[in-house]
């Protein structure tokens, strides 16, 4: 069917002007997350419970669900908008990030069945919103699914999923994309500290986008990133050690505590397992050296962090660097002492 810009796509959510089925495929997930609450927001909040519902394929296994919700007549309002994240789980075999699906699970063909006759006719008072890493075109759904959605693709820095020619304009997308970004934060980044930044990121939006928010947490306060500040966020290297980011918190240091993160979640570590470290930490021994309404505040950000985290609610190792540079402001006391991995002393249970 049509294809569509991300940004005409916008523009045609805010006129209101829905079609029954889109399709919304890339690897790009800041721009997917944008349109997801665009659509999200076309519905009036005080309706949102009946007129919107969200899921995501990985959690849902039978597509039939999702059919039943659209062929269920809106209650309240003209139309129902029902969102369907990770969408690639039905429609290409794999999972985000390359993962094949699990032989165990019931892929419910009797709910592909359903799905593809819903493709065949849309209900007209409902919109349906799949959002997918990619999708395999050979598949007899997917065509089913092409035929009648409008497309909108989101390849970041590419045109297209595989590009052709040479990569000096990806090149020159990223190092625009990174120059806004921190000319949003109301920063600069210097020419020579931009060429690494831009290296580890390569063509993937997707990292350029957390190294620079990584960047803009790590240099909070100062005008300008410099070569140094990209060495020690993006390619430096440390030794792990698995109190690390609590230490760092201890003792107020946000820059140790972000390069921390990144040393544990490039080694592999469970992001869940260090917020239950700084969840201990800050149930006790935050009450020890601050104010009852300063762990309050603090208890409320772990809180917020774990709901955000269960609910994918964005990246994890984000949402772990948002936290520690809350609680370093939190934390700096000046009496801490050694920190967990100290030698001198017992690492903390």
């Amino acid at each position: 069917m049509a294809a569509l810009t991300p940004e005409a796509l916008l523009a045609q959510i805010a006129a209101g002007d829905l079609r029954p089925i889109y399709l919304i495929v890339g690897d790009d997930d800041y721009e997917k997350d944008k349109i997801a609450k665009a659509f999200q927001a076309a519905v009036p909040e005080d309706i949102q419970a009946f007129a919107f519902e969200r899921y995501s394929a990985i959690e849902t296994n039978d597509p039939g669900v999702v059919v039943n919700s659209a062929r269920t007549l809106p209650f309240l309002g003209d139309r129902r908008l029902i969102v369907v994240t990770r969408a690639e789980k039905w429609f290409s075999g794999k999972r985000k990030g390359g993962d094949e699906a699990s032989p165990d699970e019931d892929d419910d063909t009797g709910g592909e069945d359903l799905l593809e006759k819903y493709f065949e006719r849309p209900e007209p008072a409902s919109t349906v919103v799949f959002i997918a890493a990619d999708v395999n075109r050979t598949f007899r759904l997917v065509k089913a699914l092409v035929k009648q959605a409008v497309i909108v693709e989101c390849w970041g820095l590419k045109d297209e999923k595989d590009p052709r020619g040479p990569a000096t304009e990806m090149l020159n997308r990223a190092g625009r994309l990174a120059a806004g970004l921190f000319k949003r934060a109301g920063m600069t980044i210097d020419r020579d500290a931009l060429q690494p930044l831009l290296a580890h990121a390569g063509t993937d939006i997707a990292i350029l986008r957390g190294d620079v928010e990584r960047l803009i947490l790590y240099c909070h306060g100062r005008k300008a990133v410099t070569t140094d500040d990209v060495d020690a966020v993006v390619s430096g290297m440390a030794l792990l050690n698995p109190w690390g980011v609590v230490n760092a918190v201890e003792k107020g240091d946000a820059r140790e505590a972000l390069r921390q993160i990144r040393v544990i979640t490039d080694a592999g570590e469970a992001p869940f397992m260090t917020l239950g470290q700084i969840g201990w930490w800050v149930r006790n021994k935050l009450p020890q050296m601050g104010s009852p309404d300063r762990v309050r505040a603090a208890v409320d950000a772990v809180f917020r962090t774990d709901l955000a985290m269960k609910s994918s609610g964005g990246e994890p190792r984000i949402l772990l660097e948002r936290l520690v540079v809350e609680l370093c402001a939190r934390a700096r006391t000046g009496g801490a002492g050694g920190g967990a991995g100290s030698a001198t002393r017992r690492a903390w249970p």
